[in-house]
């Protein structure tokens, strides 16, 4: 299982249970098309419903939310004009309406329905998207502050990188920890 300062419980993330589903699902399909190691991390923290922490599978599933939410806006503004036509042909020359046939109603109700459903979905998707964007920015800020304190950090931690005693070995004639009194 992945250790926790690796991921973090899906039910923590602040999401709805739907929300969790969907984010759940996508994460495993962008895991099933990315391949390699990481993606197969992705797909096994999914299934435990863990979100990766890791830049890279947080960078992919923020790109997939944005290609996602890109289709449903595509959906959204066709039948947005679809629905828009539907009522400019219920109106003849004159400006007089024209009685609907029930057919017309019918599809111009189911239209509005599916309106309706992508809305619904955009917005869990774009919560979600917003929620990995957030985890994705923090995890990138924590790898560039502990590239910035690499030097420092193996000093602090000696005991935990068997790197940094050659590091001391190296640093003799310029270390701060000689000093000539």
């Amino acid at each position: 299982m992945s250790s926790p300062e690796n991921a973090v419980p899906d039910t923590q993330l602040g999401l709805t249970n739907d929300e969790i589903a969907l984010q759940r699902h996508h994460q495993q399909a962008v895991a099933s098309t990315a391949g390699g190691s990481s993606s197969r991390a992705a797909s096994r923290a999914s299934s435990q419903g863990l979100l990766l922490l890791d830049s890279q599978s947080l960078a992919q599933l923020s790109r997939h939310f944005d290609r996602l939410l890109q289709q449903i806006q595509t959906r959204l503004d066709y039948l947005s004009e679809q629905s828009q036509m539907v009522a400019q042909q219920q109106y003849d020359r004159a400006g007089n309406a024209i009685a609907m046939a029930d057919s017309q109603i019918a599809h111009f109700h189911d239209i509005l329905r599916q309106i309706d459903e992508l809305e619904v979905d955009f917005d869990r998707i774009r919560h979600i998207r917003d929620i990995v964007r957030g985890y994705r920015q923090r995890v990138e800020e924590m790898e560039q502050e502990l590239e910035r304190s690499g030097s420092s950090s193996r000093h602090r931690h000696s005991s935990h990188h068997s790197s940094s005693h050659r590091h001391h070995g190296h640093s003799s004639g310029s270390s701060r920890h000689h000093h000539r009194h």
